[in-house]
């Protein structure tokens, strides 16, 4: 079959690869008829290079038909549709009966200290295949993969996979209250259907970035927007806009790709020319994070106010501002989405007869897998008006 696959840094490439097999009596094969290319995924193509190998399959924002299924499979049978969640879980441990699908302790990394495994997502997170293929394999098809009804497009459904929960979870995370004020730091994939669920939900929204195309995006739905390339003091504009006081809680949409931090962004990429062993033991130990976006939350909400980070991290020695975290009474929430904790909340949204999230003309690419190598450069160079991105095995 045809795959994305990572052979280097800033080096992806469309291979041939052996199809995927049913290995566990509880597996699924499932042709993929959708898969999307998340900001997540660029991390991979840099700067966590450190801990891929040439040859690995990425992506994580699959859906298809399922082609075949283990002899224990009763929840689902081949020709049913599904959506494949990027965090590997089996519905059953102690960490999933709460609800921390993306801490499943059966999947759980415990060499390299992370969480459940994901897919497409490098050693760190147990190296399993992705979904930027022709096929995959799901482990735990009776519990993992989200049924979804015939009929509508796969537009309609496939941000099921990270997207959809990513961004329901953050907003849930940030606790706005009626007739509360959201600050979404970020109006990428993540943070620009974070501000349609919280209008979508009655709040007000303001939304920071410098991209125009994805400032027009998010006005578009109503949300207030923010330039900040435009502005000399983001916090302040912000107060500005809510009576001086501060937004109600915050969505941290950026995380690593944050601008303005040119000490740390030099020093992810001076990694690149240590050994690949040295280069994993600092990323691990003594790395540091673009944490512009994450100043700029805590300096942005009021005094008692919550920061929610969807952002993704991989600093190990960050400096933190706790002075004036513990000083404002900040609540602070974060982590991987655990997406079957949303999915069937969501998926009622879903099918209303409304597109209400307007989910379907939410891509801005839609693209063949062959186009991958070219659609990563793009998106990382955030050319085109490219937002989102769907490749169509």
């Amino acid at each position: 079959m045809k795959a994305v696959t990572w052979q280097g840094r800033q080096d992806m490439r469309v291979e041939e690869v052996p199809d995927p097999t049913i290995q566990e009596p509880t597996d699924a094969i499932v042709k993929i008829t959708t898969t999307g290319l998340c900001g997540s995924d660029l991390h991979l193509y840099d700067p966590l290079t450190p801990f891929m190998t040439p040859g690995d399959v990425v992506g994580h924002e699959p859906m298809g038909v399922v082609e075949e299924v283990g002899p224990e499979v009763t929840a689902l049978k081949p020709g049913d549709r599904v959506v494949v969640p990027f965090n590997v879980s089996c519905g059953s441990c102690w960490m999933c009966d709460r609800h921390l699908y993306s801490q499943c302790e059966t999947t759980q990394n415990r060499e390299s200290g992370t969480g459940a495994s994901l897919f497409g997502y490098s050693k760190l997170y147990g190296q399993v295949p992705g979904g930027q293929a022709e096929y995959l394999r799901v482990p735990f098809a009776n519990f993992l993969p989200v049924k979804v009804p015939d009929g509508p497009s796969d537009e309609r459904f496939v941000y099921l996979s990270d997207v959809l929960p990513t961004a329901w979870q953050g907003v849930a995370y940030a606790d706005v209250p009626e007739g509360g004020t959201l600050l979404v730091l970020g109006a990428g994939p993540i943070g620009d259907m974070a501000a349609r669920i919280a209008l979508h939900q009655g709040r007000r929204v303001i939304v920071v970035d410098q991209v125009p195309e994805r400032l027009a995006r998010v006005a578009a739905r109503g949300a207030e927007t923010i330039d900040f390339s435009e502005v000399d003091d983001v916090p302040a504009a912000v107060r500005e806009l809510t009576g001086g006081r501060g937004a109600d809680a915050v969505h941290e949409a950026v995380g690593m790709e944050a601008h303005g931090s040119p000490v740390a962004e030099a020093a992810q990429k001076s990694l690149r020319f240590l050994p690949k062993k040295v280069q994993e033991l600092m990323m691990t130990n003594m790395s540091v994070e673009r944490l512009e976006a994450l100043y700029t939350a805590f300096e942005a909400v009021r005094r008692g106010g919550t920061v929610s980070i969807s952002g993704v991290y991989g600093g190990a020695a960050d400096p933190i501002p706790m002075m004036q975290i513990f000083d404002k009474q900040l609540q602070l929430r974060m982590g991987q989405a655990n997406v079957r904790r949303w999915t069937d909340e969501i998926l009622r949204v879903l099918e209303k007869d409304e597109d209400v999230l307007g989910v379907e003309d939410f891509a801005t690419h839609r693209l063949p897998l062959d186009a991958a190598p070219e659609a990563y450069r793009q998106f990382r160079d955030k050319e085109d008006g490219m937002v989102k991105v769907l490749f169509k095995p």
